[in-house]
């Protein structure tokens, strides 16, 4: 399983497609990793924020369910939300099958980031 090196990552297994120096000021895409989808199995739904939704660093801002359980949605930045990956609704599958590409969630026009870590401590602190 390889993780985008140019993505930062969150304790909670949500990345941002950026790094967290380049993130403050930005717009970046937000989804869950492939270790989340991994671990929650087959997406059967999942609830987002909405476009001008404002989200904070570490907090909820949706959750993820799957056949085996559901899982709450952390926002690894702060800032308002822009845009919502309509293709998520059409067919969950995506998320699991593409999660850091077509299985985005959301986009956030950021104010601050939280504590995000680069690929390789995010890989190490979960044996990946």
């Amino acid at each position: 399983m390889s993780l985008p090196e140019n993505f930062a990552y969150s304790e909670d297994h949500e990345w941002i497609n950026a790094t967290a120096e380049e993130a403050a000021g930005s717009t970046v895409k937000v989804g869950i990793t492939s270790v989340a989808a991994d671990r929650l199995g087959e997406v059967v739904f999942a609830e987002l924020p909405a476009v001008g939704d404002t989200v904070e660093a570490g907090e909820t801002c949706g959750e993820v369910e799957s056949t085996k359980s559901v899982s709450d949605l952390y926002s690894p930045v702060t800032g308002t939300v822009t845009a919502v990956n309509e293709a998520v609704h059409d067919d969950y599958a995506v998320i699991n099958n593409d999660p850091f590409g077509e299985g985005w969630l959301f986009e956030v026009s950021v104010e601050s980031v939280g504590e995000l870590m680069t690929a390789e401590e995010y890989a190490e602190a979960n044996g990946v």
